[in-house]
């Protein structure tokens, strides 16, 4: 057998015994990306093949958290694009302004800083009040620390000049209280954030949201799982609901495409079109 076909056996197996030992289902993730993971996983157990890592991702759950925190998107930032924020902060907000009460879906949150930014032009918006903000994840570790609130001085000294780019209107550190080099989200945004555990892989839809930003994990996924994603976010939202992607990201070629109009191509914000939702079933 040929060492390219060897690695994808064991990597085939590796993903049967994961699905089969703790219902994570990593088959669909896109080859390139999950190679590239499994093989930073190796590194830090100290293993060779991954033949080594079947026998104790199935019986070390230490060793699964660390494949599965390698499986997670945790690169995420304060106001990250902040042109992203903006828009949605002068374009949609007034849209969302009409609703009794506001729905919004941070899907793959990692450690908080999108869901949190959010919350801060809810506020400065008048919109904070009336909006609950779900924000979920599969990695638990990634959830812990993002309910915490806590992060770097210097991590909000970065996040200055994207927090002014997304039209915010006062200072950052508003939001936080600070403590020895570290600075703590303020009570009120935590208040109306609910974080979740959810499995895109296995689970279904949400709840019906009016907006829902889905940004950067696409592009780990196949495309059989990325049109199984797109299907429950796309039922997930109400009727003239937005759905905000990566910049990497689109609706091109997707199951969904003709379910949404472009609000902004360049920004990868569509807003859902005019129909009669109908669920979708894997």
């Amino acid at each position: 057998m040929a060492k390219l076909d060897h690695q994808a056996y064991e990597l085939d197996l590796l993903l049967s015994a994961i699905h089969y030992r703790y219902g994570y289902d990593f088959r669909d993730y896109a080859k390139a990306s999950l190679t590239r993971r499994v093989e930073l996983c190796l590194q830090k157990l100290d293993l060779t093949y991954v033949s080594e890592l079947i026998p104790k991702i199935l019986h070390d759950t230490h060793c699964f958290n660390v494949f599965l925190k390698e499986m997670s998107v945790t690169v995420t930032d304060f106001f990250r694009n902040p042109e992203v924020f903006n828009e949605i902060r002068t374009s949609v907000f007034p849209k969302l302004q009409t609703f009794s009460r506001i729905s919004i879906w941070h899907v793959g949150c990692a450690t908080g800083q999108e869901v949190y930014s959010m919350a801060m032009l809810l506020d400065e918006a008048g919109l904070l009040e009336k909006s609950r903000l779900y924000a979920t994840d599969f990695n638990s570790g990634s959830l812990a620390y993002a309910k915490k609130g806590i992060y770097s001085q210097q991590e909000l000294q970065d996040a200055a000049e994207g927090y002014h780019k997304a039209g915010g209107q006062k200072q950052l550190s508003y939001y936080f209280h600070s403590n020895f080099g570290s600075a703590k989200i303020c009570d009120n945004l935590k208040s109306h954030v609910t974080f979740a555990h959810h499995n895109l892989m296995q689970d279904q839809a949400f709840a019906e949201m009016q907006l829902i930003l889905c940004r950067n994990v696409l592009i780990y996924f196949a495309e059989p799982l990325k049109n199984r994603v797109l299907n429950i976010l796309s039922q997930s939202l109400n009727r003239h609901g937005y759905l905000v992607l990566g910049d990497k990201e689109s609706l091109m070629f997707s199951e969904v495409h003709d379910k949404f109009q472009e609000h902004d191509a360049k920004l990868k914000i569509y807003r859902k079109k005019r129909e009669h939702s109908v669920a979708y079933h894997p």
